[in-house]
């Protein structure tokens, strides 16, 4: 009888699996969810727009030159007057150094602008990104962003 008990409980196991699903992956399971790469079609050449471009960079290149003019200046100026008390002909002279840059500042940050508004009225129109005019907003905005950066810098010696 005991021999008998581990035969009759095997049996029990040696059912018919037919009804059973399937172990093996299934055909959604093997399908990638990445989305598909797009090759974005050549734009073609615009040469008003080119133009635009070309103009406001030639702009940026300029306000480029009268910020780095303006800087040097700027840069012992603020130095001097961050060991003189405020209010001092030093800290006078370097507050109007600051003002300079800004005005130099001014001269990029309206440039960005202009570019920027040119490719918000090419996408509202409908056309492609325009890769010239996106590189050009790319370079004027790290150039506004740094001298942003030294203006703060210069401007955080003289705050008392």
């Amino acid at each position: 009888m005991r021999s008998l008990a581990p035969l009759l409980l095997l049996s029990g196991c040696a059912g018919a699996t037919a009804d059973a699903p399937s172990l093996l992956p299934r055909p959604i399971e093997s399908r990638s969810d990445v989305e598909p790469q797009v090759v974005p079609a050549p734009v073609a050449p615009d040469a008003a727009l080119d133009a635009d471009i070309a103009r406001h960079v030639a702009a940026i290149a300029a306000s480029i030159q009268a910020f780095a003019a303006t800087e040097s200046s700027a840069e012992s100026l603020a130095a001097r007057a961050a060991k003189a008390p405020g209010g001092s002909d030093a800290w006078l002279e370097a507050q109007g150094a600051l003002s300079d840059l800004g005005s130099a500042r001014a001269a990029t940050d309206a440039a960005v602008a202009d570019l920027t508004a040119l490719a918000i009225t090419r996408s509202e129109s409908g056309a492609p990104p325009y890769p010239a005019l996106d590189a050009a907003i790319a370079r004027a905005s790290a150039e506004a962003d740094r001298q942003d950066e030294v203006t703060a810098r210069l401007s955080a010696l003289l705050d008392r």
